[in-house]
């Protein structure tokens, strides 16, 4: 190969790090060819990066596009020319890039088959159904959705129909093939047509003189950025789901649309395990767990999103929060309580009012002033601090809060204990000098892991939400903000933790850290959080008096781990699906009686048990042994003793271990001594 590169040639850089020199317009698709037709039998799409001066080792980044699905601004907006972007393998290649063939197996490969699948559901649509008009059609998580406009709604028989017209369209493997024409003869189609939802992102994401990119498989065209899998006949295995209502646009004055979704996959076993997973989640759904284990409820007298937390659940919330203020002073932390309402004026200080407002509750007008239920504890714990002057040789000063605040949300989006109105947030506020930050958010992050290990969850990722400096919601000046999530990148850099960027997601006062928990079932889980914040300082004009005898600004850091407790307390109920590790489980031990006359040993263990402050269950019911046994099982109670007269007589028990079985007999010290241990070391398992 020449090692001179010539106008009409450009250099293509693979994953092995080798560099290809070949004509401008190659194709991935013709590159995939050149190494193995093998190889171009199986990929799937292809990503590209533009290459900088010498070529450099390829690295497969993390996608930074937002996890549940793709944004509108991801399908039809302009894309970053100097980031890796997917593209189409018949995409025709200009410049010098570092180049990746994606095969099926790689994640990027599955959501561009869920966007395909979604223009191949859309094109059966208008082929049944040709009066409707379409929307946006991304691929998420979980699969792919269409939000149409038909005045009809869309009936099961309706919905059947599309899916069998989609097999047909699948068959037909009908290639996609980009094509592009001027944003103004694209407005002009699309409003001839009245399809005013594509004229809206068409003005939205282009400007006049642009053109615009649009993909066609036989006669159906959408306009889309792309990319996507070869043909139709690449969207082996799919499925549709449901439907449902939404607005355009999120807005509820705005016409009702209806949203289809479905699911794609490379092949029907994967399908199927799809399916599989979702009765299992289905299985866990901590809303129905609650009513059987009788944890909590939401009574419709008094509000949707509001909690009423039952014995039992009580007695885990407790166990919770026990665990968490005994960690917070251990770790140096003070504890605090502030009011629910304080006066409106505060949360104008702190800049809720003016960019946080939607969220919160009308003012309420008292005699001497108007009053706001709070959303957050920040302000509460600021004015603790402003209290009292401050030296550096105080610093830092931690304040923590299981604090109730009150958020508004709509009535169509609360869900369980995972989205509600009133929660208990485990909120902390750190007051530090700029020195000490690094520190403090190292420390925030560390802790953040304690809780996760300690509640029995193993892995976590993570995501550092910036500033986006045209959005007006942010406040706080450049440097401010540059300074600040440069402080959040060292920390995590030096912690050895990969990290996403999510622009334009940080809180409206700073850029935060946030931590989701990976659950049993790999679903990730947005609980912990820490945030910088030089905001809130300035504007309650905090001070400490430094080493140079000088007034100085501290800077802040918040901090909650569990998110809030209702939260928190929902996703333990789906990961556990309500069979609770012993030192969380609302009832530890059940006792079963053979017979009446074993009652008094029963109650002898009971009172034993008890004094070394096990939760107890004496079933004294004149039932069957075996119907008590079923009962404490349903219950999911971790340890089952049965007691009869050969466990009296040898001062025992007879143990059943939740997902062991019968253990058989052991001395009550013996049993005692195996329950305290588990329970100092909050361990997960019941047999360690």
């Amino acid at each position: 190969m020449s090692s001179v590169q010539t106008a009409e040639t450009i250099r293509v850089q693979l994953p092995d790090g080798s560099v290809r020199e070949v004509p401008q317009g190659t194709t991935p698709l013709d590159i995939a060819n050149s190494i193995s037709p093998r190889l171009a039998a199986v990929v799937v799409v292809a990503k590209v990066k533009p290459l900088v001066g010498e070529a450099v080792a390829a690295t497969n980044t993390a996608d930074d596009s937002p996890a549940e699905e793709q944004s509108a601004e991801t399908m039809y907006g302009e894309s970053d020319p100097h980031a890796e972007k997917l593209v189409d393998l018949s995409a025709p290649l200009t410049g010098d890039v570092a180049l990746w063939l994606l095969k099926e197996q790689d994640e990027d490969s599955l959501k561009v088959v869920r966007h395909s699948a979604a223009h191949v559901m859309a094109t059966a649509i208008l082929e049944l159904f040709p009066e409707t008009k379409l929307g946006h059609g991304p691929a998420t998580d979980q699969g792919f959705f269409y939000d149409v406009y038909r005045e009809q709604p869309f009936s099961d028989q309706d919905l059947a129909a599309i899916e069998a017209r989609m097999a047909e369209v699948v068959a037909r493997d009908e290639t996609f093939i980009r094509e592009v024409e001027s944003r103004e003869m694209g407005l002009a189609e699309y409003e001839q047509h009245g399809d005013f939802m594509k004229v809206h992102f068409i003005e939205r994401f282009t400007k006049p003189g642009d053109e615009i990119s649009l993909y066609r498989n036989g006669a159906f065209v959408d306009f889309c950025r792309g990319p996507h899998v070869p043909s139709t006949g690449r969207v082996k295995a799919f499925k549709i789901v449901s439907v449902a209502g939404a607005y355009w646009l999120g807005d509820e004055k705005n016409q009702q649309l209806q949203r289809i979704y479905g699911t794609a996959f490379f092949n029907d076993k994967d399908l199927k395990a799809h399916f599989a997973r979702l009765e299992e989640i289905k299985a866990r759904d901590h809303r129905v767990l609650g009513k059987q284990l009788d944890l909590f409820s939401i009574q419709e007298v008094a509000g949707a999103g509001l909690i009423f937390w039952h014995p039992k659940g009580g007695l885990i919330r407790k166990a919770m929060e026990d665990w968490m203020r005994e960690e917070c002073i251990r770790r140096g932390y003070d504890m605090v309580f502030t009011p629910h309402i304080m006066r409106r004026e505060l949360w104008k200080i702190s800049g809720h009012e003016g960019n946080y407002v939607e969220n919160m509750y009308p003012p309420m007008e008292l005699d001497d002033a108007e009053y706001r239920l709070k959303p957050m504890n920040c302000p509460g714990h600021i004015l603790i601090y402003k209290n009292t002057p401050r030296s550096y040789r105080d610093l830092p000063i931690r304040y923590a809060e299981l604090g109730n605040v009150y958020r508004y949300e709509r009535s169509g989006t609360m869900h369980g204990l995972l989205r509600v109105r009133g929660f208990t947030q485990d909120d902390a506020h750190i007051f530090c000098t700029p020195a000490q930050i690094e520190d403090e958010i190292a420390a925030c992050i560390d802790f953040a892991e304690a809780v996760l290990k300690t509640f029995g969850f193993s892995e976590f990722k993570v995501e550092l939400s910036t500033w986006d400096p045209k959005d007006q919601k942010f406040i706080g000046a450049a440097e401010n903000w540059d300074g600040a999530v440069g402080a959040l990148k060292n920390v995590l850099d030096r912690k050895g933790i990969p990290f996403r960027t999510i622009p334009g997601e940080a809180a409206f006062y700073g850029p935060k850290i946030d931590i989701k928990l990976v659950d049993v079932l790999g679903r990730m889980w947005q609980l912990s959080t820490v945030q910088f914040d030089w905001n809130l300082p300035e504007r309650f004009d905090l001070h400490y008096k430094g080493e140079d005898g000088e007034l100085h600004r501290p800077v802040m850091v918040h901090r909650a781990l569990f998110g809030s407790v209702e939260r928190f307390f929902g996703v333990l109920i789906e990961h556990y699906a309500g069979a609770f590790p012993l030192w969380l489980a609302p009832v530890q031990v059940g006792l079963v009686p053979i017979s009446e006359k074993h009652l008094d040993y029963a109650r002898t263990v009971k009172s034993r048990l008890e004094a070394a402050g096990l939760r107890v269950e004496l079933d004294q019911r004149n039932e069957k042994m075996n119907a008590k046994i079923r009962d404490f099982g349903l219950a999911k109670v971790p340890f089952i003793l049965i007691l009869g007269d050969k466990e009296e007589a040898t001062n025992s028990v007879s143990v059943r271990t939740r997902g062991k079985g019968d253990q058989g007999s052991v001395s009550v010290e013996g049993f005692l001594d195996r329950c305290t241990r588990l329970i100092a070391d909050h361990e997960i398992e019941l047999f360690g």
